[in-house]
């Protein structure tokens, strides 16, 4: 698949399947954000995106605003959460590139996040291209999307 043609099959919303890293020293398999994880990928034609992935089993705040938010219930909320926009492109070897703008994370504004991408015309499986410190382990790092239903 060319850079043109991955660039228009990833144009759309996405719905997250599974995020899950494996250990490359044990083989250790962990979902980062649970097993039930819940997420939502949008690309868009003129080249905007957003990601958002979230642990459904976050406890709610005790007061119903953010702002009123305790301490340890806004750890809660944002370690249960990931959240990033900015452009994205397409290049040689299926490699797709988020220019980040935005981000809970604020160490990613600015960066540039890459992923290996593998479609086979329903599943979208976005590869971590080198190995990441994820969960005390240098992990290699598969998030499976699909269209929504």
């Amino acid at each position: 698949m060319t850079p043109d043609e991955l660039r228009s099959a990833l144009v759309g919303a996405w719905r997250l399947v599974s995020f899950k890293a494996t250990a490359l020293d044990t083989g250790d398999v962990v979902e980062p954000f649970g097993a039930r994880a819940r997420g939502i990928l949008i690309y868009t034609a003129d080249a905007q995106m957003s990601a958002q992935i979230m642990r459904p089993d976050r406890p709610e705040f005790r007061q119903p605003r953010l702002e009123e938010g305790e301490p340890d219930e806004l750890v809660a909320a944002a370690t249960g959460y990931m959240a990033y926009g900015g452009t994205w492109d397409v290049s040689e070897g299926n490699r797709v590139t988020h220019k980040v703008t935005l981000s809970l994370f604020p160490n990613w504004v600015g960066a540039t996040l890459a992923r290996i991408a593998e479609w086979d015309g329903e599943l979208l499986n976005l590869v971590l291209p080198e190995p990441a410190f994820i969960w005390g382990a240098r992990r290699s790092g598969v998030l499976t999307w699909e269209r929504p239903s």
